[in-house]
């Protein structure tokens, strides 16, 4: 799995028109996208982080490279404070060894 953790800052004004956007994107089929998340920081309520997930890079990349995607991050942009730093990768899975509840 590939993907992407975008941490970026949004005036408030501007949280609930990106988060429709984001939910927006999950009802598109872009090929090999899996999902994302939407991380409001508790600290700073105008800083987020998204996470998007693709089945692999060369999804990722395709979509990435996209016009369509271009349109899109240029929505999602005219919303943004500043530009958003990008972290982009391989997912790895972790596996879970506390049992619930436990600290």
């Amino acid at each position: 799995m590939y993907g992407t953790v975008a941490k970026f800052r949004v005036p408030a004004e501007n949280l609930a028109p990106l988060r429709a956007l984001v939910e927006a994107e999950e009802t598109l089929g872009i090929d090999g996208y899996l999902g994302s998340d939407l991380l409001v920081c508790d600290n700073h309520p105008d800083t987020l982080m998204l996470v998007v997930r693709f089945r692999d890079r060369a999804s990722y990349v395709a979509n990435a490279e996209s016009p369509e995607q271009d349109e899109r991050y240029r929505e999602f942009r005219a919303l943004m404070a500043e530009d958003p730093e990008w972290f982009d990768g391989e997912w790895a899975s972790l596996a879970m060894t506390a049992s619930p509840g436990s600290p």
